[in-house]
């Protein structure tokens, strides 16, 4: 490896899977994982596949699909985690086993209620039992921050001398400034024996909003892996956003004269695809891939874009994905035309599905005059996740100022057609109550949040909805349509399949050894 070369090691399937009502199904991960290899992603941590069944199946499927990317399965510093892993990565072309145990002395102290000894030994252990399984193998010190530091120089030393290639360097509760976390990485430069004989690795939390500035500052001073997710996603304030540490590397290459793999031209749509699926949408101004990001409404700014682009935009749109044209096609757009857009959104679809596509555009330019980029990229992921049990047939709203309002609603389950007319507090509520007489269930509806795709009063609506089971599971839907009270049926029945195609796969999931 290059010293120029920046690995870019992305968790959205695990750390930011595991932040609250971010979970996705196997479908849902496949994409993802299916989205970060094309991308460039050098690592993908597909899970932890001990923390459960669907864990261990989201990573043995990620392992069979993925083409480029290393697969990485996170696994405490436990023999039973690390079997579990390995087995579950059996079927990866590339494998990584990431274990890890803390260092701080809080940590040890209180939760894990270890020795400074103890935990060496343990290192030594584990490493040398990870190495068993792949030549591949990482080791992180969480918290490590607040570890005291010449302890840190000697767990990580013992973890390179036991088989480490990556010794990650986590700021696990978002304390790091940028100075101290490049001083911390220096200083293991400058202290452990053996540290060429591994890659130092970063891993971010955002508590303070310094999570990519404390990345930067640490290949700066010598790491060469940087550990982060689609969107900043994560548990509490998040991880460091991998759309801003690759571009800032590639828009300041006067400060990070460094390389990574990532495309970036697919930031945008991935963006958009985490988004859906996991219903976390962005600010509008957040870096990169927030709505804003590339809107100029000031006078003073206008004016200047008008007369050259570079005056204030540091980067293109185009560089992440997003194409200057506004409107890109009409209903008169023929099959020739539509097949070109998706080649210059860097999408490629079989004739089978570019017919389906066609027609599903055909249906929405009959409705809405301009077609947007992102009407197309909605489309297109949304049919993506389409499931088949429940369908829309059809939805008829009463509403207004004086009610009742009212839900005429049918749908086709399992191959019968369902209707019901049914009050409720405004047309959505109406819908909602609808969809559970027609589909009875237990769940309770967490999150209902619109919004708009495109802009226009005929743009799209996107819907998000968020249900929790009896058990606790967070199930995210989405649906799109110009109208919105279709778009939160369609977010509704989507969730709902998820539902019970989840209740059905649990029974038949591998068992963990006893």
């Amino acid at each position: 490896m290059a010293n120029n070369k920046i690995i870019i090691f992305d968790t959205t399937l695990r750390d930011g899977e595991q932040s609250p009502g971010m979970s996705m199904n196997l479908e849902e991960k496949l994409l993802v994982a299916e989205a970060l290899d094309a991308m460039g992603v050098d690592v993908i941590e597909a899970g932890f596949a001990q923390a459960s069944n669907g864990d261990f199946e989201s990573v043995h499927e990620i392992a069979k699909r993925i083409k480029n990317s290393v697969v990485c399965s996170l696994a405490r510093a436990k023999t039973v985690d690390i079997e579990r892993a390995a087995e579950a990565l059996k079927p990866a072309r590339q494998s990584r086993i990431h274990t890890f145990i803390s260092t701080s002395d809080i940590h040890l102290k209180y939760q894990f209620k270890l020795s400074k000894e103890e935990v060496l030994v343990i290192i030594a252990d584990t490493v040398k039992l990870a190495r068993k399984y792949t030549d591949n193998v990482e080791w992180s010190a969480m918290d490590a921050t607040r570890s005291d530091k010449e302890y840190l120089c000697r767990a990580v030393e013992t973890a390179i001398k036991a088989g480490a290639t990556t010794v990650n360097i986590p700021d696990t509760v978002g304390y790091a400034t940028p100075q101290d976390y490049g001083q911390l990485i220096k200083h293991l430069v400058d202290n452990v024996p053996n540290i060429d004989k591994a890659v130092i690795s970063t891993h971010c939390q955002n508590d303070l909003g310094l999570a990519t500035a404390n990345s930067l500052m640490a290949i700066q001073n010598g790491a060469r892996q940087i550990e982060c997710t689609i969107n900043g996603i994560g548990e509490r304030a998040g991880n460091t956003a991998l759309e801003e540490v690759v571009m800032a590397i590639k828009t300041r290459q006067d400060l990070f004269k460094f390389d990574c793999n990532i495309d970036t031209t697919h930031i945008t749509r991935i963006s958009r695809l985490v988004q859906s699926i996991t219903g976390a949408m962005v600010q509008v101004n957040k870096a990169i891939v927030g709505a804003n990001a590339f809107a100029h409404e000031s006078g003073i700014h206008q004016d200047g874009m008008l007369k050259n682009a570079s005056t204030y935009e540091i980067m293109t749109p185009e560089s992440v994905g997003l194409t200057k044209s506004s409107l890109v096609l009409g209903k008169h757009s023929g099959r020739h035309a539509f097949r070109d857009r998706l080649k210059d959104l860097g999408i490629d679809i079989g004739d089978n599905a570019l017919e389906d596509a066609f027609s599903r555009f055909k249906d929405l330019a009959d409705k809405k005059k301009e077609i947007y980029d992102e009407d197309i990229l909605t489309l297109l992921d949304t049919e993506s996740r389409r499931e088949d049990l429940i369908q829309l047939e059809s939805l008829h709203i009463t509403c207004g100022t004086v009610g009742p309002q009212t839900a005429m609603l049918a749908l086709r389950v399992d191959g019968e057609v369902r209707r019901v007319t049914i009050e409720g507090n405004g047309p959505v509520d109406a819908t909602f109550n609808g969809l559970h007489a027609l589909v009875p269930h237990n769940a309770k509806l967490l999150l209902y949040q619109v919004s708009a795709i495109t802009q226009g009063t005929d743009a799209q609506a996107e819907v998000t909805v968020r249900l929790e089971t009896p058990e606790g599971q967070i199930i995210n839907g989405v649906g799109s349509s110009i109208d919105t009270v279709v778009a939160s049926a369609q977010a509704y029945i989507t969730a709902l399949c998820k539902m019970q195609r989840l209740q059905t796969r649990v029974s038949v999931l591998p068992q963990p050894p006893k």
